[in-house]
């Protein structure tokens, strides 16, 4: 069966010796079509409409040889995956050696036999079809890579919106009912991001915030305040100071915010969130010389999370009005969050809030208005 010129694979022959030239082309005209071509200029010239699957390339020729050719081919995009064999009367291993380490696949001494020839070509087409195919795989795994990572990073947001929602949700319930601490939840969430972005800043606590997802981080800070839920309005809601023992009665919302986070945690495989909201929760009313609750922890005992909210909760609580009590100014709550430094809270942070405390100064005006 005749195949005709159309269907048939190009091969490129560049020699200037017109004897190699016709030798090659009778060698492997029953198979493919042939292109013969004297010089490397005109290959050149040639391969501007044309490309072929394979380039036998001659290296002494004048003007300009084999090992210069190759180099501007595998400099041009257009020409670089073209397979390229040597043809050349050097058999010695440093010729061929230069030859490969330009980027030859292959190196034909002359004279050679022609069914060897046709071997190589047919060797080096099917690696050449092969490897496309591979890169067309990879490049066809690589979109659905992307187009899988893209899915679930839409997924991870709605979900991260949706527990965003939540968490909102469940704040403004807490407030609702604690109505004396109005917009609490949400400005100890501001200041929380203040001094959470100094302390990465300032490179402070690196390791303990090294797992640190900071979009949980502050939505979980939201429900520092959670176990507010299970306390009587009698008490949460109390126009004036509590007694001793309704203070005791207060204090019982941190260990009821981890219980009910901990039955949150049993009913979801999404904890990333939760587990920051359980230590906000358990331990942000613990002091630093340990005279704190509910456990009584002390300096480093307490997590960082702890002592961070420890912090903004007492500056929110010091300048903002309570039926107890009026606000303070800024500064004023400045100086009392530095008289606790050691006893109250943890002595790294309150030197960083006082550092950064004119963005608490302007974040407070903003919240007054």
């Amino acid at each position: 069966m005749t195949v005709s010129p159309s269907s048939r694979t190009m091969i490129m022959v560049v020699d200037d010796n017109i004897t190699n030239l016709k030798f090659a082309k009778s060698a492997l005209a029953e198979v493919y079509d042939v292109l013969t071509v004297p010089s490397a200029a005109k290959m050149f010239k040639i391969l501007e409409s044309s490309s072929p699957a394979m380039i036998f390339l001659d290296i002494d020729m004048p003007e300009t040889n084999g090992y210069e050719a190759i180099k501007i081919l595998k400099a041009d995009p257009a020409t670089r995956h073209i397979p390229v064999i040597f043809l050349t009367g050097k058999n010695d291993s440093d010729s061929e050696v230069d030859g490969l380490s330009l980027g030859a696949v292959d190196y034909v001494t002359k004279p050679f036999a022609p069914n060897l020839l046709r071997k190589r070509v047919e060797i080096h087409l099917t690696m050449e079809s092969q490897r496309r195919t591979l890169e067309k795989q990879r490049n066809e795994l690589q979109n659905f890579n992307e187009n899988l990572r893209q899915m679930v990073d839409e997924k991870t947001g709605l979900v991260f919106e949706l527990q965003g929602a939540i968490l909102a949700t469940v704040a403004d319930l807490v407030e609702s009912r604690d109505d004396t601490t109005g917009g609490h939840v949400e400005r100890t969430r501001i200041w929380l991001s203040i001094m959470v972005t100094a302390l990465k800043d300032s490179g402070l606590y690196r390791e303990e915030m090294t797992d640190w997802d900071m979009r949980f981080l502050l939505q979980s800070s939201q429900l520092h305040d959670v176990g507010k839920i299970a306390i009587s309005d009698a008490i949460l809601k109390k126009p004036g100071p509590l007694n001793v023992e309704e203070y005791n009665a207060m204090k019982l919302h941190t260990t009821f915010g981890i219980k009910i986070i901990e039955k949150i945690e049993t009913s979801t495989s999404e904890r990333d969130f939760l587990r920051h909201a359980k230590i906000f929760a358990g331990t942000h009313h613990e002091k630093w010389d340990g005279s704190g609750y509910p456990l009584g922890l002390r300096a480093g005992e307490i997590p960082l999370q702890g002592r961070l909210m420890a912090i903004v909760d007492v500056y929110d609580a010091l300048i903002s009005d309570r039926p107890y009590k009026t606000a303070i100014a800024h500064d004023q709550a400045v100086r009392t969050i530095i008289e606790e430094r050691g006893r109250h809270f943890d002595p790294v942070l309150v030197d960083l809030f006082r550092r950064i405390e004119a963005r608490y100064k302007s974040g407070s005006i903003s919240a007054r208005t």
